[in-house]
């Protein structure tokens, strides 16, 4: 059964006491009074903040974080320092939303949207709910026919692929590859074979191991793309095959002075690695189509 939500919009914003200071409370406690009637329930606003840089911040986000009662953010601390570098005054309750208390603040937060409370969510950065908290707060206001609504604006996905260089038709976005070896392995070797050009997050200090398995599972031959730090001030985009970037990015050898790896690798990396092209793909097809047998591997230069 479909199930649509909407409402006029009103004037000001629902609920909660103003001049907080930009407090934090645990949700629930800005005085709601029970459940309203539908169409006076409150919206959920997923708010997209600046990925590095605070002036990328639209003049709608600067409205709505200057005007919200209600402010979920995945660190208190970075939400503030957003409206401070903005010149804003934060008047909102402001609610930790986080990876480890995700589920145990939805029943709170969804009482108070049910009371007539609007309420922001933002994330460190980026987007909520793109290998960030988010989804699980979206999937159970719309269950409860809560209005949930977007405000737009950026994400490392969107931007890494639009500067890798890499074809932007197909993709799919992976988040962080899992940790256990064994389910690496068959991410990536599920992936192997893939046409769409594929999206990582992954740390700085796991990199070159993952560098390193995608070169086994992908072929040493397969463009991708690092992009680091985007958007700030030691933004660094380096291009190359999977077997160059794994050479970049393994710990230099101190006792070699010719050594071209890049050492640690820090800060927030994006990865982008292109899809299997046509060509490998009818190599694969018609050596499967003759029967040679064996496991379907990375394609061979030549």
């Amino acid at each position: 059964m479909l199930r649509m939500t909407g409402r006029e919009p009103r004037d000001g914003r629902a609920g909660g006491s103003r001049g907080s200071g930009g407090k934090d409370f645990p949700p629930g406690s800005g005085g709601s009074r029970g459940v309203v009637p539908p169409g006076q329930q409150g919206v959920l606003t997923l708010a997209a903040v600046p990925i590095g840089r605070a002036d990328d911040a639209s003049r709608r986000l600067a409205a709505e974080l200057a005007s919200a009662t209600v402010i979920a953010a995945e660190d208190t601390r970075r939400v503030r320092w957003l409206a401070a570098s903005l010149d804003i005054e934060l008047r909102a309750r402001l609610i930790s939303f986080y990876d480890a208390i995700e589920a145990r603040r939805i029943p709170g937060l969804l009482a108070d949207l049910l009371a007539g409370q609007d309420i922001l969510l933002v994330t460190d950065a980026g987007t909520p709910g793109i290998s960030d908290p988010g989804y699980r707060l979206v999937a159970a206001a719309a269950a409860a026919g809560i209005r949930v609504t977007a405000l737009p604006g950026p994400s490392a996905v969107t931007t890494a692929l639009a500067v890798s260089g890499l074809p932007t038709d197909r993709f799919c976005f992976e988040g962080f590859p899992p940790r256990r070896p064994g389910e690496r392995a068959r991410r990536f070797a599920e992936l192997a074979a893939d046409a769409r050009t594929q999206v990582y997050f992954e740390s700085g200090r796991r990199l070159a191991s993952t560098l390193a398995e995608l070169t086994a599972s992908h072929g040493p031959d397969r463009q991708a793309a690092v992009c680091r730090e985007l958007t700030k001030a030691h933004e660094e985009i380096v291009r190359g095959t999977l077997a160059e970037l794994a050479a970049w990015a393994r710990p230099k050898d101190p006792q070699d002075p010719k050594d071209q790896g890049s050492g640690a690798v820090r800060g927030e990396i994006t990865l982008v690695v292109a899809g299997l092209d046509r060509r490998s793909r009818r190599r694969i097809r018609d050596r499967d189509a003759g029967d040679i047998g064996g496991p379907v591997g990375p394609p061979q230069p030549g």
